[in-house]
């Protein structure tokens, strides 16, 4: 039990002291279910309004490790997005397999419009909580019959708080200039812009974005030299649509993100889905010091919400000696879906 004190203690300021120099947005293993948390351009892409909640558990067993929770929600804002169907009864064309083959050979771009959204993001670290609220905007443009893209634009800010009571300084000097001398909890807020852009077609998606574009720092103390440091965040995005059967898809998938000064991280992902009622998947994240494999499944229940959960095992010696890995759940809300979707037809 000392010997796990001491690790989490010595992996939490390896976490603190990563923070003051980046500020790190939080980890998603099931990021394929909702692009959107990364690119504000995927926001109003179905044909109805997509709200999802999310909980991360990540690394449990260890004292202070990452909490993430959010609320994203996502919306178009008019035009007929779905080019097949002229009213609400026109889904489907018979059968027991609605999104078989045929569904994707004749798939169709919808027509211009725009997307509206917002997210809510909760991650705690220990002592160190960041919460997060923004709006974005997008424009749908169809490029051909069967390809479109869209620009997007996410503004709001971060809280970033430090609860100074729960830190447990042990023989540690508790007068640290990084953030004075008060007992109870320091904030600052600082504002927030991001911009991305998705390509997107039946067979294929590319996506780029980059977060908290302006960079800056929120200091807990006034006229001091320490600080959390926030950088821009850029990702990119691509998969593709293999149609095995009538029944079964393989959707391949890469994402890459890059924090100055940090290394490069690769993740790779794989999900078989089972006409347009639930899948299996798993991911591998190549990086340094967080890789790791992840094993996920969900399903898509009538036409009301869908459910994903994911499990994280990490590859570093160090951190399988100590937790139990990370568990990730999202549920989603299929809201005035209007065309009775059971699936989503843009992403994946």
């Amino acid at each position: 039990m000392n010997a796990l004190l001491r690790f989490g203690g010595i992996l939490f300021c390896w976490m603190v002291g990563l923070t003051v120099y980046a500020q790190q947005k939080p980890y998603y293993t099931q990021y394929i279910l909702n692009n959107f948390i990364l690119n504000p351009a995927v926001g109003g892409i179905e044909n109805y309004g997509d709200l999802k909640m999310s909980y991360r558990n990540q690394w449990t067993g260890i004292n202070g490790a990452p909490v993430t929770m959010y609320l994203s929600y996502h919306t178009p804002l008019k035009g007929k997005l779905d080019a097949e169907r002229t009213n609400p009864t026109s889904f489907g064309r018979g059968g027991d397999n609605v999104r078989g083959k045929s569904y994707w050979e004749e798939y169709r771009s919808g027509s211009r419009h725009s997307g509206v959204g917002g997210i809510i993001i909760n991650d705690r670290t220990g002592y160190i909580n960041r919460f997060g609220l923004y709006g974005t905007y997008s424009y749908h443009i169809p490029l051909n019959d069967r390809t479109t893209v869209s620009a997007g634009f996410q503004a709001g800010f971060t809280n970033v708080s430090l609860d100074r009571a729960k830190i447990e300084w042990g023989t540690l000097d508790p007068n640290d200039p990084a953030i004075g001398y008060d007992n109870g909890e320091l904030s600052r807020f600082r504002p927030e812009l991001g911009a991305g852009i998705w390509l997107y077609s039946a067979d294929y998606f590319l996506g780029a974005s980059v977060l908290n574009i302006v960079p800056g720092k929120a200091q807990f103390v006034r006229n001091n030299a320490y600080g959390t440091y926030m950088v821009p965040h850029f990702f990119l995005q691509g998969g593709y649509r293999f149609q095995l059967s009538d029944d079964v898809m393989a959707l391949p998938s890469v994402a890459a993100q890059w924090i100055n000064p940090q290394p490069i991280q690769v993740h790779a992902n794989l999900k078989m889905q089972y006409r347009d009622l639930f899948w299996v998947g798993g991911s591998y994240r190549m990086t340094d010091d967080l890789g790791g494999f992840a094993a996920m499944a969900g399903f898509n229940i009538s036409q009301t919400f869908n459910l994903g959960y994911a499990y994280d095992m990490a590859t570093n010696s160090r951190l399988r000696t100590f937790t139990r890995n990370t568990h990730e759940l999202i549920l989603g809300f299929l809201l005035n879906n209007r065309y009775e979707d059971t699936c989503p037809r843009n992403i994946w």
